[in-house]
Order: C-alpha cells, then sequence, then structure tokens
C-alpha cells in the first residue's frame, strides 16, 4: 500500500520505534497521520507537521486499556473529520514483569479492544469498506526471552490474534499483518523488570546481543507497509526486513 496520500491511524506513533516509524511515514506523504497516545508530546507533534507540511497531523489523547465502547466513541470523532481510514497501526506496549495485568492489558487487551472497535466502521458486513491492520507485535511472540515471560506470552498473544485476523479477512474485508522488531535500542529495553525478579539484569544482558537502532527498524516497518501483505509476519531485526513462515494452520 503506497502511503502517499492515505489516512492512517498511529496507536503509540509518540513512542521510541512509534516516534521513528510516525517520521518515515510523514516523509512518505499521507493526507493525515491521526497519532494516538496516551502521553501528549507537542514537541514532538509539531516537528512531524514541519517534516512534511503537506501532511495534516493530529494528535488524540488514549490509553488502550479503556473499554471498547469509549474508544469507538474517539474513533466515531476521527472517522467524521477523515470519512475514510486506510491503515490501523496498533503499537502500544510495555516491558515490565513486575506490571503483570497492565503488560496483558497493554499489549494484548488494547491490540483486540482498538481492533474490535474500528470494525464497527470497517467491517464489509456492516457496509463498511474494509481496511487494513498493522500490529506491533514482536520477536518474542515466536522466540521468548524466558525471563519476562509476561511479556513474551503477552506477545505472542497479540500475534496469534494478528494472524487470525488476516484468515478472517475474506469475511469482514480487513486485512492485517504483524510487524515484530528484534532487539531494538530504545528506552524499553534499557531498564526492565523480570518476572519474580528471575533475572535483575535482564536488560544489561540483553544489549549484549546485536541490536539495531529505532530508525533502522522505523525504515523497514515503512517497506512492510508498502508491502501490505495480508497474514505477513514481518521479523525486522538488525537492520532487515525477513517474512517469517507460519507453518501451522488451523481450517475448518
Amino acid at each position: 500500500m503506497a502511503i502517499a496520500n492515505k489516512n492512517i491511524i498511529f496507536v503509540a506513533g509518540l513512542g521510541g520505534i512509534g516516534l521513528d516509524t510516525s517520521r518515515e511515514i510523514v516523509k512518505s506523504g499521507p493526507k493525515n497521520l491521526v497519532i494516538l497516545d496516551r502521553i501528549e508530546n507537542p514537541t514532538a507533534i509539531a516537528e512531524l507537521k514541519a517534516l512534511n507540511p503537506k501532511v495534516t497531523v493530529t494528535f488524540y489523547p488514549y490509553d488502550v486499556t479503556v473499554p471498547v465502547a469509549e474508544t469507538t466513541k474517539l474513533l466515531k470523532t476521527i472517522f467524521a473529520k477523515l470519512k475514510i481510514v486506510d491503515l490501523l497501526i496498533n503499537g502500544a506496549g510495555i516491558l515490565d514483569d513486575h506490571q503483570i495485568e497492565r503488560t496483558i492489558a497493554v499489549n494484548f487487551t488494547g491490540t483486540v479492544n482498538t481492533t474490535t472497535a474500528i470494525m464497527e466502521f470497517w467491517d464489509k458486513r456492516k457496509g463498511g469498506p474494509g481496511g487494513v491492520i498493522a500490529n506491533i507485535c514482536s520477536v518474542t511472540g515466536f522466540n521468548a526471552i524466558y525471563q519476562v515471560p509476561v511479556y513474551s506470552a503477552s506477545k505472542a498473544a497479540a500475534l496469534s490474534f494478528t494472524n487470525s485476523l488476516a484468515r478472517l479477512a475474506p469475511i469482514t474485508g480487513v486485512t492485517a499483518y504483524s510487524i515484530n522488531p528484534g532487539i531494538t535500542r530504545t528506552p524499553l529495553v534499557h531498564k526492565f523488570n523480570s518476572w519474580l525478579d528471575v533475572e535483575p539484569r535482564v536488560g544489561e544482558l540483553l544489549l549484549e546481543h546485536p541490536t539495531q537502532t529505532t530508525l533502522e527498524c522505523a525504515q523497514n516497518f515503512v517497506k512492510a507497509i508498502e508491502a501490505n501483505q495480508n497474514g505477513a509476519i514481518w521479523q525486522l531485526d538488525l537492520g532487515r526486513l525477513i517474512s517469517v513462515e507460519w507453518t501451522k494452520h488451523w481450517d475448518s
């Protein structure tokens, strides 16, 4: 999907990987980039607007842990203004296995709820035009960091959910693919808590492995958006974009 002249909603588009990806998206010339994030960052929004004045960049405060009905209300406001939304990026994520319930709520439930809410506007069974969803998951979804099993499991759940969305595309008209970054140098990985403190140095140990920059990840993210491959499992690792094969399909 060419990004030019498209309308895009980016949940958590101001985070580490998110902000660099927002920059790369804006450079590609969408018509509208709507950023939904829990924390306001007027400086970042101003930078994005200045980066490409032809692109309308809008911000709405949003916490992915709110009920579906609240998300639907926000999306109704956005759809009323834009009329058409081409792409939803679900990018919210936290890495802290001390916060078990919040990790699951942000990394998995939030993705499910935001997706469920946008179906009200996209589902072809309701007369909707369909749409595209890109869910930011993680390589831990298929290769767990065992010291943070809650985080890894939440990302595996998001990955499985995304794979199911892709298989449901003939019914809903909504296609989906997952973005799975490898170890990326963001504030998220510098210091975080392992489950039951099984490894207090987990962040430090993780950074001993080869990493990539947020810019490298963002550039490959844009390539994945442009590829627009339903059901793709994209691994964004060490500056490369790799298509991961999913071997099991349970057909009815």
